[in-house]
């Protein structure tokens, strides 16, 4: 059961990948018709191949014939791949430049309380490290794969034609091949994801640790986290070890079976010869097409364990779509609320502690009336910000901006009627003028500088070489902590 559901799941991320690539679909239907021609060429060159050898003993006319044919064949394969290739890289591009949009956006509306539950090295990996799997899988490895496909299935009719004897000898290897491929497969797929969740953990610390450099070095704890990150980076070469351990194992079983196939058939075809069922020309074309569906055969196996950790790493990154959103969408609402606010009997809980956080709280704020809040660190102040914000809804009783129930607001409207200044100083690494503009993006030059000089900024500003365009550099490390 468990089985099914994973194919199931595997279905769904495809068809979900799909959506990605289905505008570009013209063009990636034009590279599919190039990598069919591509291979339909390489199974012609080894029918001339053997054509060749068949006229060796004829006329110059015809071999020259037959090798001119070739290198017009080879041409011709050779363009055939530049414009597959070309075409398959700018659709996986423009696919994959969507979907890291799509990742980001639907990431940043997605509320608070999914934050608090998940690591931002661990969603960042998501968006770089499995996206460029994903790459390698639209660029090169699906393509690979029906090549290959279309080789083997080729090949084999072309086989068919030339001996039947011969092709159902040459084929009696082949289900076992298969039965390991899936199972070889699985087994690769499941260190491949597992090496994915460790490599996110591992960009989890480095986030951390070059965000809080500054504590890092005060408390001189470098060594600390140099030793967290190497426990973390040798567990995913462990499992990276472990995992080449089953595709060496596998790769190896492959080349002894293909080649062990190809000998098996030279030797069987040789005794055709010898009892004139069959030409040397005949078993020279032969050869050249089990050696190609011996090969596609083997590549099979790299290719599936790269769509498999391809496949396991989507699922991870698509399920993010899958979570629910805030609505923040804008509404043409530009009226400010007055103001008033009450708390009712509220309780609060988060998802992820057990105790009780707000007990049964009730005050009421009147309009321009100004209150401070008081208590303990853990009481509960910043919590009670946090709600007036929604970013997490009440456990019990009510929240009412201006009478109205703060969950019946649209979120963008009433976030925009807030202002807060957080306890941790954030920075962007942008300019001064652009964090300063943050709350209110379209801010004229006139009132940023207005802005500035009433928190008493406009002074230390205006003596950097840059002014108001000097660079603060990621979470305002440029700056000291009174100036940030």
């Amino acid at each position: 059961m468990k089985e099914k559901i994973k194919r199931r799941l595997n279905f769904k991320s495809i068809k979900k990948l799909y959506k990605y690539i289905y505008p570009y679909r013209t063009k990636f239907y034009i590279g599919l018709i190039f990598l069919l021609l591509t291979s339909l060429s390489s199974l012609y060159f080894a029918e001339l191949i053997g054509e060749l050898v068949k006229v060796a003993t004829e006329s110059q006319k015809k071999i020259n014939k037959i090798a001119l044919l070739l290198v017009l064949l080879l041409i011709a394969q050779a363009l055939f791949s530049y414009f597959r290739i070309l075409l398959f890289v700018n659709v996986a591009e423009n696919a994959l430049a969507k979907l890291r949009q799509d990742t980001f956006n639907h990431l940043i509306q997605l509320p608070i309380s999914f934050f608090s539950k998940n690591k931002i090295g661990e969603l960042n990996s998501r968006i770089s490290a499995d996206i460029i799997l994903l790459q390698e899988t639209f660029t090169t490895t699906f393509a690979e794969l029906f090549r290959q496909i279309i080789i083997i299935t080729g090949g084999i009719i072309c086989l068919s034609f030339i001996s039947i004897k011969l092709t159902l000898f040459m084929l009696s290897v082949l289900p076992s091949i298969i039965i390991l491929a899936v199972y070889f497969g699985k087994k690769i797929k499941s260190f491949s994801k597992k090496v994915q969740q460790e490599i996110a953990e591992s960009n989890n610390i480095v986030e951390e640790t070059l965000q809080g450099i500054r504590i890092v070095k005060s408390f001189t704890n470098e060594a600390f986290e140099s030793l967290k990150y190497k426990k973390l980076t040798d567990q995913v070469a462990a499992t990276s070890i472990l995992g080449g351990k089953y595709r060496g194992a596998f790769a190896s079983f492959i080349i002894l079976c293909v080649f062990g196939a190809i000998v098996a058939v030279i030797w069987f075809g040789t005794t055709q010869i010898y009892s004139k069922h069959l030409d040397t020309g005949d078993l020279v074309k032969f050869s050249i097409y089990t050696l190609f569906i011996g090969a596609s055969v083997g590549g099979l196996a790299d290719i599936y364990s790269r769509i498999q950790k391809a496949l396991g790493a989507s699922e991870d990154l698509l399920s993010i779509h899958d979570l629910k959103d805030e609505d923040i969408s804008e509404l043409n609402n530009k009226i400010k609320l007055k103001g008033s606010l009450e708390f009712k009997k509220v309780y609060f809980n988060y998802e992820e502690r057990t105790n009780q956080v707000l007990n049964n709280i009730s005050f009421t704020v009147k309009k321009s009336e100004k209150i401070a809040i008081v208590g303990a660190s853990g009481a509960g102040k910043s919590t009670i910000t946090s709600l007036i914000l929604n970013f997490h809804k009440v456990t019990q009783g009510k929240i009412l901006i201006d009478g109205k129930n703060i969950n019946d607001y649209n979120i963008n409207y009433l976030r925009n009627n807030i202002g807060i200044v957080p306890q941790d100083t954030f920075l962007f690494g942008g300019t001064i003028q652009e964090n300063i503009a943050y709350g209110k993006i379209d801010s004229t030059v006139e009132e940023i500088i207005e802005a500035s000089k009433k928190a008493n900024s406009h002074s230390f500003i205006k003596k950097f070489q840059d002014g108001y365009n000097t660079i603060v550099g990621e979470r305002g490390i440029t700056l000291s902590g009174g100036q940030r």
